[in-house]
């Protein structure tokens, strides 16, 4: 059985790049950066403690 768990959306916006997460446990949350790497050690740091707690 297939469970959504959460939904990430990545975008660019100028210069920066916007990463939007959204979950039943964490709820929406937003993170902005001008490095892509940042961006996505953020988003990974994030989930990873959301669902490590569940």
């Amino acid at each position: 059985m297939e469970e959504i768990l959460c939904n990430v959306e990545l975008v660019k916006e100028n210069n920066d790049f916007v990463a939007k997460i959204q979950s039943d446990l964490g709820g929406v949350r937003e993170y902005r950066s001008t490095q892509f790497e940042e961006i996505l050690e953020q988003l990974m740091q994030d989930l990873q403690e959301e669902f490590e707690s569940f």
